[in-house]
């Protein structure tokens, strides 16, 4: 487990763990669930955009020379398989760690990386994985709904019902923590004149906050069955919108 992150190889991960890696020169960074044989079950936003906070890249592996399957993905659907290789897009491998202590989150000075809630089963884990991958994830939302929160949800069950504020994922969370411990702590300059102290007192903040809207603490998670998710969202499953869109574009094949 290392300070920052925890790279590994890829020998190391194991069917059902949460693995990452960085995009745009570690500007963010993109989560999935390996489900073996070289396949992960990942979240994407349907539209491919620029920004390089924002984007996920919908369908980055369309043209996989190596697995046929590889970009797999219902219509209306974000939720993709991909192989390793186009899941990481020349990135480094990360794994996500669960069930750490308090003070090992807290020394993990980058969001998204892990978690105080500790893991279900892999087989479990795996099966909401690819319950989802037929049955959609919902609209993806940067701050409420993106991939890490789908890597959550798939190893823990867990599931934000407070959508007013951030999901669960810890990436989202940092970048709403950093500038609201800046502000919050600005009032304060006046009484701590040197920087350093101004600075050690911003940085205490945005670890606090980071850690009271962890998954493992957050009072507002419920565990909720994968089948019983889109019913928990109140939306229907891709599968289920598929099919409402064709029959309303060819009323004639509707009973």
């Amino acid at each position: 487990m290392g300070l920052l992150t925890n790279r590994v190889g890829r020998s190391e991960i194991k069917p059902g763990d949460h693995i990452y890696t960085y995009r745009a020169v570690f500007a963010y960074s993109h989560h999935g669930i390996f489900v073996g044989g070289s396949k992960v079950v990942h979240f994407n936003r349907l539209e491919a955009f620029s920004d390089a906070v924002d984007d996920e890249i919908s369908d980055l592996s369309s043209s996989c020379p190596t697995f046929p399957d590889c970009g797999f993905k219902l219509p209306n659907s974000g939720v993709v398989l991909s192989c390793l290789d186009c899941f990481l897009s020349d990135g480094s491998l990360y794994s996500f760690d669960y069930g750490v202590s308090p003070s090992v989150f807290l020394t993990r000075v980058r969001g998204g990386t892990c978690t105080t809630a500790a893991s279900d089963l892999p087989e479990l884990v795996i099966h909401r994985a690819m319950y989802l991958l037929q049955n959609g994830f919902g609209n993806y939302n940067v701050f409420l709904n993106n991939c890490e929160d789908f890597a959550l949800y798939c190893k823990t069950g867990l599931l934000t019902v407070d959508t007013r504020g951030v999901g669960s994922s810890g990436q989202a969370s940092s970048i709403i923590g950093a500038p609201l411990a800046a502000l919050l702590s600005s009032p304060l300059k006046l009484l701590i004149p040197s920087p350093v102290g101004v600075a050690t007192l911003t940085a205490g903040m945005y670890c606090m906050n980071r850690y009271a809207t962890d998954i493992g603490v957050r009072s507002d998670v419920v565990k909720v069955a994968v089948e019983n998710l889109a019913e928990k969202l109140g939306y229907g499953s891709s599968r289920e919108r598929a099919n409402v869109e064709h029959k309303s574009s060819n009323p004639g094949t509707a009973r």
